[in-house]
């Protein structure tokens, strides 16, 4: 995998693209087309095509002659197989254009065009880059209700602190600064006359009045404005517990122009608060009903539309982010961050913070941390036209760099200058009703938080062009029925004049109906029945691999009409020899013929792919030495050689250097003499031919010695181990009388055996002991002599 993505990020405008047709062709059905593109009912070329992207319609003026236009439709290679060029094939086609000029610095490719056929599918591959020190954009929208009001005054030392953190992770931070409160209108605020202008008159404390949303400062790089603004805050207060926030964040995504937000920047959004927030449908309290546009509604930097609409809803806040590239951070206090774990959940590439007291170093620190980790998710949200949302499928395939783990349509762990590729599948499922084809359907590609993204135009090709001529030939039978009617009056049959091939004597070959001098071939549940004299089908010949005549021809009367190179009964067997052809350039070695580019051997002992082994017989210098042996034994003169040659199957030649003939093999061969004389040959055999060449050569001399010194070591070494047999036979006869006169007083003998391994007696020793045994016990010790031999009519 990593092999591959370095791979992926040398290619020319890092762009790699695939395009694929969702087909798979499966084998010859019942009706020879397989892939489910050919029924009855599809008589149009848009019929056809709709069936699926294996799918094609052949536009041939006369294709399957006699057939029905249900018959033009099959796959490509079925198609092809019956006599359809490939230019006269309507198909299904994927194209996809990669418009290269526009450039890109962190998302490639940005433009990209597409061309889909129904059922068809096509991938395009974008790359994200995740670059390293970016710009930042970091609005600060801070709850200033009473509640707030320690946290507000922290606010006053962060923007110089966190500028300087921030230098570790971008050189160029901007900051602005947002306030809410909630909707100014009862149950939310306090309305009587006293409390609308100032909140906090019961504690006599000046208040700011509540308000929806307030834009402060716009994105600026001078922390002292940023500071000065801090200071001038004041709080605000209302009635009720939840706040405004998510209101407010709305507000701060869309009016870019306000806010300031810089189209190169990375942007932060950081919502401040201590209390959960409004959601959609709970101003029905106030009476208000109407949902949230999502559009900008600042006046004089004022929120105008609070009073008018209800707080947005999750899934419109979530779209105005990612539209947007913001991210959002939620800085809370503890006691209110379960409220927010699942609020987060919901919106895209935010970040939730808990924070124990909004001091300067944890609101900093929580920044950084939020920033950090934002940036190392590397995520993409795709939208389609409303219009085309049903029609289209499309997912997400992500490919993680080394280091990183895939999550769902992202990455996470993602670092600097790494890059993340994302295979973005989109497949055409289906036409709009009127069947014509739809331009422009556009699909936006978005990396989450980038302000940059991939534009994919999508082209729905329904119709059929049908080539220059823009004729598919639909209905074409039922077009000829009509015309022929028109002329003969409603008469169909011509009595076979033009239906009939040569020398038959049925129409249309007995398979199908003649009209107006034309055949209209039957139809049959088994294929197609088609040709001129509806003499060709689909489904009567052999069939090899599930193709019928192996794909590699037609079907005509019955037997397959191959292509050139192929014949047979199915067209399996190849007519060329190349395969046949042995390495001095004859057939099968001269031993076998060709066969379906094969060698058969003559010989049932040759085999090879050539005829070329044969283990079971005698080698061609074997099959000749008894010939050399004759020459040698009569000498090498010429009349010798007639008396040879007449007694040799091989007609035998003299040379005093051996040397083949230009073009052909020899086998070198080696005979040794009785004598030790050693003559070189050579022999050949080729096509019943068989040449003996015997040189005049011969090594005897030495060879002679050689034999000769052999033979002497072997007989003296059989002479020496005669020798010492014989002594140590003696040896032991002279042992085995010794040992017989030592005993001559006993009547024991044992002829022919060595008496020295015969004992003369066996001694026992048996002691026997009491119940009670005294302090001695008794010892018997009783000898017993063998029994001579023969004694008592024992025998041994």
């Amino acid at each position: 995998m990593t092999s591959w993505l370095r791979t992926c990020g040398t290619v020319t405008l890092r762009l790699l693209l695939c395009c694929s047709v969702a087909a798979v062709c499966a084998g010859a059905s019942g009706a020879g087309d397989g892939g489910g593109c050919w029924s009855e009912g599809v008589t149009s070329c848009t019929q056809c095509l709709s069936q699926g992207p294996q799918c094609g319609w052949c536009f041939k003026e006369d294709f399957l002659d006699g057939t029905a236009p249900s018959r033009r439709c099959g796959l490509p290679m079925t198609l092809l197989r019956r006599g359809c060029e490939a230019e006269f094939i309507e198909q299904a086609e994927v194209k996809v254009e990669v418009q290269a000029a526009v450039g890109s610095t962190q998302v490639s490719p940005r433009d990209v065009s597409i061309s889909l056929r129904p059922g068809a599918e096509a991938s395009v591959l974008v790359e994200v880059r995740q670059l390293e020190r970016y710009p930042v954009d970091l609005y600060y929208l801070v709850d200033v209700s009473a509640s707030m009001q320690e946290n507000l005054d922290q606010l006053k030392t962060v923007g110089v602190a966190l500028s300087l953190r921030m230098l570790e992770h971008s050189s160029d931070l901007w900051l602005g600064f947002g306030s809410f409160v909630d909707k100014p209108v009862s149950p939310y605020i306090d309305v009587h006359p006293s409390k609308i202008n100032n909140p906090c008159s019961d504690y006599e404390i000046r208040c700011r009045p509540a308000h929806g949303f307030h834009h402060v400062l716009s994105m600026t790089a001078n922390m002292s404005d940023f500071t000065r603004v801090i200071k001038r805050q004041r709080i605000s207060g209302n009635t009720d517990t939840p706040e405004g926030g998510l209101d407010a964040m709305l507000q701060a995504a869309v009016c870019q122009d306000a806010v300031g937000w810089r189209p190169e920047a990375k942007r932060l959004l950081l919502l401040m608060t201590d209390q959960p927030s409004h959601l959609a449908l709970d101003s029905r309290l106030a009476g208000i009903v109407v949902p949230h546009d999502g559009h900008c509604h600042l006046e004089n930097n004022v929120y105008t539309g609070s009073t008018r609409m209800d707080h947005p809803s999750l899934g419109l806040l979530s779209d105005k982010l990612l539209e947007n590239h913001i991210y959002s951070i939620f800085a809370v206090e503890k006691k209110q961050y379960h409220w927010y774990e699942e609020l987060v959940r919901l919106l895209p590439t935010s970040y939730l913070g808990k924070l124990g007291l909004f001091q300067a170093p944890n609101l900093i620190d929580l920044v950084v941390d939020a920033y950090k980790k934002l940036l190392s998710e590397v995520k993409v949200a795709v939208s389609l036209d409303d219009q085309a949302v049903g029609r289209y499928r499309v997912s997400v395939t992500p490919v993680c760099p080394p280091g990183s783990t895939a999550e769902g349509q992202g990455c996470l762990g993602v670092r600097h200058n790494q890059t993340v590729y994302f295979n973005i599948t989109v497949g055409l499922t289906s036409c709009l009703s009127d069947g014509r084809d739809q331009e422009d359907v556009t699909m936006v590609v978005r990396p989450i938080g980038y302000n940059e993204s991939t534009l994919v135009r999508i082209r729905s090709k329904c119709g059929c062009s049908c080539g220059a001529a823009q004729r598919c030939y639909d209905h074409q039978h039922q077009e000829h029925q009509a015309t022929c009617s028109g002329l003969q009056g409603g008469a169909g049959n011509d009595g076979g004049g033009g239906c009939r091939a040569e020398g038959s004597e049925v129409d249309c070959s007995g398979r199908g109906v003649c009209e107006c001098g034309r055949c209209v071939c039957e139809q049959s549940r088994l294929g197609a029945v088609y040709g001129k004299h509806c003499e060709v089908d689909d489904f009567s010949c052999p069939y090899e691999g599930g193709l019928l005549c192996a794909g590699r021809g037609a079907c005509v009367s019955g037997r397959c009409v191959c292509v050139d190179g192929w014949g047979g009964d199915n067209c399996g067997c190849s007519t060329s020899t190349a395969g046949c052809q042995s390495a001095d350039g004859s057939i099968c070695s001269g031993r076998g013929r060709c066969e379906c580019g094969r060698c058969v051997c003559d010989d049932p002992q040759l085999h090879g792919d050539q005829c070329e082994r044969c283990p079971a017989c005698q080698s061609s210098c074997q099959s000749n030495w008894n010939c050399v042996d004759c020459h040698v034994s009569h000498g090498l003169g010429p009349l010798q050689a007639e008396y040879c040659n007449r007694t040799c199957q091989p007609s035998v030649l003299y040379s005093e250097k051996l040397t083949g003939e230009p073009g052909q093999v020899w086998v070198q061969c080696l005979f040794i003499s009785s004598a030790g004389c050693r003559y070189r040959f050579q022999t050949r055999s080729q096509s019943g031919e068989s040449r003996l060449h015997i040189s005049t050569t011969a090594e005897c001399a030495g060879s002679g010695r050689l034999v000769g010194a052999f033979l002497s070591v072997c007989a003296l070494t059989v002479l020496c181990g005669l020798v010492v047999v014989a002594m140590f036979r003696l040896v032991l006869q002279k042992r085995s009388r010794s040992a017989g006169g030592a005993h001559e007083d006993r009547d024991f003998h044992c002829t022919g055996k060595d008496l020295s391994y015969i004992p003369t007696s066996n001694e026992k020793t048996v002691t026997y002991r009491r119940d009670r045994p005294p302090d001695h016990p008794v010892e018997l010790h009783v000898q017993l002599s063998k029994m001579p031999l023969g004694s008592d009519g024992w025998q041994f």
